[in-house]
């Protein structure tokens, strides 16, 4: 909505299949390209529109990268996107917790602060030991992505829990705060609605479970996209 450009993936030669794809930077303004904003349930900070192509005719020289190479494109970078939204689930939650912990020690309840009550210590130290082990699950996966290492099974189970645990730790937080976390003052409200989209993008918590089972149950490897090309212009 309000960019300047659109990367689009392009059917370039239809025939080909996943092989036909280009990447191509389209001009906002040009003739033809429209959009229509989407009225999101939350992260509202994202501004998300459904874009539509009329007609549109793009220069030679808008294309990105080599022609029909777009999909090797996508395909190689899917991995670092999965690790950075399990880094970024794994974050709002720890921020989640931060926040509540913060309001615990300040609310009071029966002439003591609601962090003192053993049900609700219990829940945070469950919730802080599942945001540590995750937290060095994505130190790791980071270690062998800057090592170049394609690693499509742990990255889909770090989007997998970093995005779920982000989940739970918001509606665990939100609960902390009693009714007041159902209300909009609280920025926990605005967390506890934004992080459900992390367990749909990238990737949704289903098919990061198909991947896995494929790999664990059925033996399915998967090679960087970049190998089989490589291979092929030999």
């Amino acid at each position: 909505m309000l960019s300047d450009y659109i990367v689009a993936a392009v059917k370039t030669n239809p025939e080909a299949g996943a092989g036909g794809i280009s990447l191509l930077v389209i001009d906002r303004d040009m003739p033809g390209v429209s959009a229509t904003k989407l009225n999101k349930l939350g992260w509202h900070a994202s501004d998300t529109g459904e874009i539509a192509f009329d007609n549109v005719k793009v220069p030679l020289e808008h294309l990105l990268g080599g022609e029909n190479r777009g999909f090797y494109y996508i395909m190689d970078r899917f991995q670092l996107e999965r690790l950075i939204m399990a880094i970024g689930g794994v974050a709002s939650a720890e921020f989640a917790l931060e926040y509540a912990l913060q309001y615990m020690n300040e609310r009071q309840a029966f002439g003591r602060k609601i962090n003192q009550f053993q049900a609700l210590r219990h829940r945070i130290a469950d919730l802080a030991a599942e945001i540590t082990r995750a937290k060095y699950f994505n130190y790791y996966l980071a270690q062998m992505h800057q090592e170049g290492k394609f690693v499509v099974k742990e990255c889909s189970m770090a989007k997998l829990l970093g995005t779920e645990l982000a989940d739970q730790a918001m509606y665990k937080c939100l609960q902390f705060f009693g009714g007041y976390g159902f209300i909009e003052d609280y920025k926990i409200a605005r967390m506890f609605r934004d992080s459900r989209i992390g367990t749909i993008g990238g990737g949704s918590s289903e098919i990061m479970r198909e991947i896995i089972a494929k790999m664990v149950i059925d033996s399915v490897q998967y090679r960087s996209p970049y190998a089989s090309v490589a291979k092929a212009s030999l």
